[in-house]
């Protein structure tokens, strides 16, 4: 093993804690018979442990040494599969280094352990190449990425050389691409040090925008404006703006389900990170995706300056905004930064400052965004509508339409008013109570 993986080329930079470089050295070290048994064995459980840790997160099962090695390509970063991200593999030279390693990946996928393991006495490779994993909870573990990576993994399982596997895994670089921006379609991120780290989201909501009741002429400008985004069209930064409840942030979140595919990604920041935007965006502005940096329940108090950052990135900052980057805010005040009525005084003759034109620098930031939609509390009748639809997709006609209606209507009146959400909660309400011949 030592001596296949010191072959790979592109593939090579595994990181010091890889699990395969790991074993590999210790394939190294049983081979050279430079050292003991219960040393060795020691060395195997620590990597097995690391590879079942890794399992558990990602929901793999069948053949886990398989689908670790079906992971490390589709998140191994390097100048072939960073080329072939969303595009495909090209005709370039590269690709004789990429069909050599992935030769060595091929032989690695069908590895005898069982020389290793009848001499040291161990039944672990045995096992976890023929492994039942236990059933979770979906919100456990990273099921889109595990359910594209043990397809993925089947698949190179059956091919018959590295040549195949090249087709494979380059028609996977094509659909999703590659690394942790491949596999996920939202991240947040996190800043402890020399740059920002991308943290993927492991279960996201699942709101399609057909689940949204009503606001239709609303969902058809976010629609057009994300599809010109994502064909690579100009498009425009967007503010969804208006009541609490209405959907803003629910519309926001559909477009990664609705477009994930077409490369759309997600990464949601909040107003103390506003100063790592400038990071964020040299990080991905180089990849094949197109991303959508998220601002929910956007806001500035009067003494708050972290607005400029976010100017500065939406337009007039030195270097200008990447083509696959785009910013969708929600907030419930249009001009998203509270005025008070001293800001309407022209002058404040103790300092002589012009009061109009602190007024006019904060308004400006809500004008950067080029398409700005208004959510509006729904009326009485379009309020009854939601409840309908979202009792006839959740309660199999538990209540007829006038006692509905009527519960609604109490309940609306204790829970916040006529919105969205109110009605979602209400449904919530009675899908969680047990029906009558329970």
């Amino acid at each position: 093993m030592y001596q296949e993986t010191s072959k790979l080329l592109l593939y090579s930079n595994l990181g010091e804690d890889s699990i395969l470089l790991k074993l590999a050295e210790v394939y190294r070290d049983w081979e050279a018979r430079s050292c003991d048994r219960s040393t060795l064995i020691h060395r195997i459980y620590v990597e097995i442990k690391a590879l079942l840790d890794l399992s558990t997160r990602y929901g793999f099962n069948e053949n886990l040494w398989q689908n670790y090695l079906t992971f490390v390509l589709v998140t191994n970063e390097n100048s072939f599969s960073l080329t072939a991200e969303r595009v495909g593999a090209g005709e370039g030279s590269v690709n004789h280094f990429a069909k050599a390693d992935l030769e060595i990946f091929h032989r690695l996928f069908h590895y005898d352990f069982s020389p290793l393991e009848r001499d040291l006495g161990i039944d672990c490779f045995t096992t976890i190449t023929h492994y039942h994993a236990l059933v979770k909870l979906e919100k456990h573990y990273y099921r889109a990425v595990s359910e594209k990576v043990q397809a993925l993994s089947r698949e190179l399982a059956a091919a018959p050389d590295g040549d195949a596997m090249f087709i494979l895994v380059t028609d996977f670089y094509r659909a999703y691409g590659v690394g942790m921006f491949g596999l996920n379609r939202a991240f947040r991120i996190r800043n402890e040090g020399p740059g920002v780290e991308f943290l993927p989201i492991n279960n996201t909501d699942k709101v399609m925008l057909s689940d949204l009741v009503g606001y239709e002429l609303q969902k058809k400008q976010l629609v057009e404006n994300t599809e010109a985004f994502v064909r690579g069209r100009p498009a425009n930064n967007v503010l969804l703006y208006g009541d609490a409840g209405t959907g803003k942030s629910s519309s926001v979140k559909a477009l990664i389900n609705e477009y994930y595919d077409s490369g759309l990604r997600m990464i949601e920041i909040y107003k103390h990170q506003f100063r790592d935007l400038s990071a964020v965006i040299a990080a991905v502005k180089g990849r094949n995706y197109r991303f959508i940096i998220y601002i929910d329940d956007l806001s500035f108090e009067e003494n708050e300056v972290e607005y400029k950052f976010l100017k500065a990135v939406i337009e007039g900052g030195v270097e200008s905004r990447p083509d696959n980057i785009l910013i969708y805010a929600t907030s419930n005040r249009r001009h998203l930064i509270k005025e008070t009525w001293s800001d309407r005084n022209d002058m404040e003759f103790e300092n002589d400052i012009h009061r109009s034109d602190t007024m006019e620098e904060k308004l400006s930031l809500a004008a950067r965004f080029g398409v700005a939609i208004n959510y509006s509390i729904p009326s009485r009748q379009e309020f009854q509508t939601i409840v309908k639809t979202l009792a006839a997709r959740q309660l199999d006609g538990q209540l007829d339409e006038a006692e509905l209606l009527a519960q609604a209507n109490r309940w609306e009146l204790r829970h916040g008013g006529i919105s969205g959400r109110t009605a979602q909660q209400f449904i919530n309400h009675l899908a969680g109570k047990e029906s009558p011949d329970q």
